[in-house]
C-alpha cells in the first residue's frame, strides 16, 4: 500500500500537472466544439483509459524503455501529433455537416461513439506530457520497501486519472454549452466546428514541434 503522505503528494502533484491545460484538455475541448456534448465524454472516458494503459506500461516496465529511448519516444510524439492533425482535417472538413450530426441517432450513433472512443484512447495512449510525467515522475512515489511495486504504481496512477477525468469532463462540458449557443445559428455552428477542428490541427502541430530535446 501506498503511505498516505506519499499519495496526497502525488495528488497534488498530479493536480498541479493537470489544471494546466495540455494535449488531453486541449483535445476533449476541440472535439466538444466541433462535435458536442455526448462526443466530448466519450472523448474523455476513452482519453483516460488510454492514459491508464501508460500506467499499466509503465508499472510493468514498458514505459521506462520508451521513455529511455529518444527514438521510441519521438516516433510515438510523432504518431499521436499525426493523428491529432488527421482528426482536425476531418473536422473542418465536415464541419457543414454538423446540424445533420446533431439529429442523428441508432446505429449510426452507436458506431460514432465507438469510433470518439477510441480517437480518444489513442490519444491519451500517445500523450508525450502524461508519457513523460508517468514514466520519470510516478515511480518516485513508490515506497518500494513496502513491495508490490506495480500494484503501488497502478493505484497512483488511478488516482491521477480520478483527477484528470474530473477536470477533462469540466473543460468538455464548459465548451459543449458553449457550442450550443451556436447550434442556435447553421452558419454559427459551421464555423464553431471549424475553429474546434483547427483547435486539435494546432495541437497536433504543436505536439509534433515540442518536447524532449535530448
Amino acid at each position: 500500500m501506498v503511505p498516505a503522505d506519499r499519495l496526497l503528494a502525488f495528488a497534488a502533484v498530479s493536480f498541479l500537472l493537470i489544471v494546466v491545460p495540455g494535449p488531453s484538455v486541449l483535445f476533449v475541448v476541440g472535439r466538444a466544439l466541433a462535435q458536442g456534448r455526448r462526443a466530448a465524454l466519450i472523448t474523455v472516458v476513452g482519453n483516460t483509459l488510454g492514459a491508464y494503459a501508460l500506467v499499466v506500461a509503465v508499472a510493468f516496465g514498458v514505459g521506462a524503455v520508451v521513455e529511455r529511448s529518444i527514438l521510441l519516444f519521438t516516433l510515438l510524439k510523432l504518431a499521436g501529433a499525426a493523428y491529432l492533425v488527421f482528426l482536425g482535417v476531418k473536422a473542418w472538413r465536415e464541419r457543414g455537416s454538423l446540424r445533420a450530426a446533431i439529429g442523428g441517432a441508432g446505429a449510426g450513433a452507436a458506431r460514432g461513439g465507438l469510433r470518439t472512443f477510441g480517437e480518444g484512447f489513442a490519444v491519451g495512449v500517445t500523450n508525450p506530457k502524461t508519457i513523460v510525467f508517468f514514466a520519470a515522475v510516478l515511480p518516485q512515489f513508490v515506497d518500494r520497501g513496502r513491495g508490490h511495486v506495480p500494484a503501488q504504481m497502478l493505484l497512483l496512477g488511478l488516482v491521477f486519472n480520478l483527477i484528470a477525468v474530473a477536470s477533462d469532463m469540466a473543460w468538455g462540458l464548459v465548451a459543449a454549452t458553449a457550442r450550443e449557443w451556436f447550434a442556435r445559428s447553421p452558419q454559427r455552428l459551421s464555423l464553431v466546428g471549424g475553429v474546434g477542428g483547427l483547435a486539435m490541427i494546432g495541437l497536433g502541430v504543436t505536439v509534433a514541434a515540442t518536447g524532449r530535446k535530448d
